[in-house]
């Protein structure tokens, strides 16, 4: 089966802990815990197409007890994106809504394999190199969107740049030391 691909350009949005916002880029927090749509040892880079967004993400299970976050704005020319708002590519695949919100967290504590874990391994298998969601946070609604990219660099096809000019964010961790 060959899955329809769509080439995304545009502004994404990340919400960081302050700690870790020297490393914008990094998919390294996913990688070492996981995420809803990459197991532990595999990185992802969650973003999201609008501010509230990212900041809901970042929150998860606390939107009214907002913790301090560096948001990042990200410019993004990227190929190669599968669209799983598309209820047709839902259907190619053979998921849907309810399979994409699953409580990933609570099945992987049970040491059961979250469905979009091996979403995921399957669309990376077929050159994907991140997806169109919802977000799943509390809080949001169908028109909040993620961009999960699993193949980024600063260069096409798969381009993502941090939108920095002044030069705000920290280049190293020494300013928690």
């Amino acid at each position: 089966m060959t899955l329809a691909v769509r080439h995304f350009t545009g502004l994404v949005y990340r919400a960081h802990h302050p700690r870790w916002a020297f490393t914008p880029l990094s998919g390294e927090g996913a990688k070492k815990y996981g995420g809803r749509f990459n197991r532990p040892g595999s990185e992802a880079l969650y973003t999201s197409l609008d501010l509230t967004t990212a900041w809901m993400e970042a929150q998860q299970g606390f939107p009214f007890k907002p913790q301090p976050m560096t948001m990042v704005a990200y410019q993004v020319n990227c190929a190669d994106i599968a669209d799983l708002q598309d209820l047709a590519v839902q259907q190619s695949l053979d998921y849907d809504s309810t399979d994409l919100g699953c409580a990933w967290e609570d099945l992987a504590l049970q040491n059961r394999e979250p469905p979009t874990w091996r979403l995921a391994d399957r669309l990376q298998a077929q050159g994907i190199a991140g997806i169109l969601v919802r977000s799943f946070a509390p809080g949001c609604t169908d028109d909040s969107r993620n961009l999960v990219l699993w193949q980024w660099s600063n260069a096409e096809p798969h381009a993502i740049q941090i939108i920095d000019d002044q030069n705000r964010l920290p280049k190293t961790q020494d300013s928690w030391v």
